[in-house]
């Protein structure tokens, strides 16, 4: 059904309830349903301009930098903002490295760099609107003490930037915002050129963010992880991080806790986790995974990691993955593994520093040279 179409039968529902609650008088009854008719006549030719008209306000805030600014100001408005300098720095270093991670795969970056800024929310969430500005919450900085995992966070929102999902996939949902809230105020007035402006203003800052279309969840996923490989951050934090939520319970049954990137709008953490372990085995070149804390090399067992006094052991597995895989992917397999000042080392690349409940770093290493 067209928009203009939902329009008219709104309107004409409304005026039939009505008449029928209220029993008006037969006279004031068509006088009543004629002046909405007519309401909803005037609804219908704007609904018939509300897609260029959201058109332009999507086109004003994602390509202007009147438009970025004026949606950065009201994001900051609406979230608060942290000024706790840790966090802040931390936000500009990740920003910082993963800007350069996406130039080396899409240097459209450089023409539209990114508006961000720590919001005053304690939840662990981040965000990413039109016109690449982006918010990471102050609670995810409180709760993920780790900035590679805070960067595959923020690598995941700049996936959505940089494909455009809210500016490209979000008109729909705007569009049924609009429809909503102009249904909302048709009775006893028409809404005009100005005030239909307005709606669609406040609807497109109320509802900038990417809303649940898991097909561009996923592309934002593989992307991030992309962006990863081009830093200096461990790429194996894509699936640590999501190991995190699993742990914590988050994303996995849609429980009433707040979780990462609201999972209603996204795949299961399990999922994501193990479709990151994929990227890091195609990585590797073919040579190694992970899965229940334990690490295989050429499809032989390489070790079995232990927990970390903030990580659980599978979720620190896979940071040792990551640097297994992108030592594999640099081609310092070649080299022999060794011990250097308590760490195990392949080629250049640090592989695992041994805790409490590995094994020794001499055996690591030794075994790794077997199996290599």
């Amino acid at each position: 059904m067209s928009l203009k179409k939902k329009f008219l039968a709104t309107v004409t529902a409304a005026a039939l309830s009505i008449s029928l609650t209220f029993g008006t008088p037969a006279t004031v009854e068509a006088a009543s349903a004629i002046d909405l008719i007519g309401t909803g006549i005037a609804i219908g030719v704007q609904a018939s301009q509300l897609n260029a008209q959201l058109n332009q306000k999507i086109k004003y805030y994602d390509t202007t930098e009147e438009g970025r600014q004026e949606l950065y100001d009201s994001f900051r408005q609406k979230y608060g903002v942290n000024n706790d300098p840790n966090y802040n720095a931390q936000l500009d270093r990740v920003m910082a490295n993963l800007t350069k991670g996406v130039a080396a795969i899409d240097p459209t970056i450089n023409s539209k760099p990114y508006l961000y800024f720590v919001s005053n929310q304690n939840t662990i969430n981040a965000a990413c609107s039109m016109g690449h500005v982006m918010m990471v919450n102050a609670g995810t900085f409180k709760k993920i003490t780790n900035e590679d995992e805070i960067a595959a966070i923020v690598g995941h929102e700049m996936g959505h930037g940089q494909r455009n999902h809210v500016a490209k996939g979000n008109k729909k949902h705007l569009q049924k915002a609009v429809t909503a809230q102009i249904a909302g105020t048709a009775i006893g007035a028409s809404v005009g050129g100005g005030a239909l402006t307005s709606i669609i203003t406040q609807v497109a800052l109320n509802h900038s963010v990417a809303h649940g279309d898991r097909k561009h969840e996923t592309e934002a996923d593989l992307l991030g992880f992309e962006y990863m490989t081009h830093t200096n951050y461990n790429p194996g934090a894509c699936a640590a991080v999501m190991q995190r939520f699993v742990d914590m319970e988050i994303g996995s049954k849609q429980s009433g806790a707040m979780a990462f990137f609201n999972p209603s709008d996204h795949p299961d953490s399990a999922k994501r986790r193990d479709a990151y372990v994929k990227k890091l085995y195609e990585y590797s070149r073919n040579h190694v995974t992970a899965k229940n804390a334990v690490i295989t090399v050429n499809n032989k067992t390489f070790i079995k990691v232990a927990a970390s006094s903030d990580m659980s052991a599978a979720e620190r597995s896979y940071f040792v993955l990551g640097n297994l895989a992108s030592a594999y992917h640099s081609g310092q397999n070649t080299y022999a593994a060794t011990v250097q000042n308590g760490t195990v080392m392949l080629g250049n690349q640090p592989i695992i520093a041994p805790l409490e409940g590995d094994e020794d770093a001499q055996t690591i290493a030794d075994r790794l040279n077997a199996i290599k």
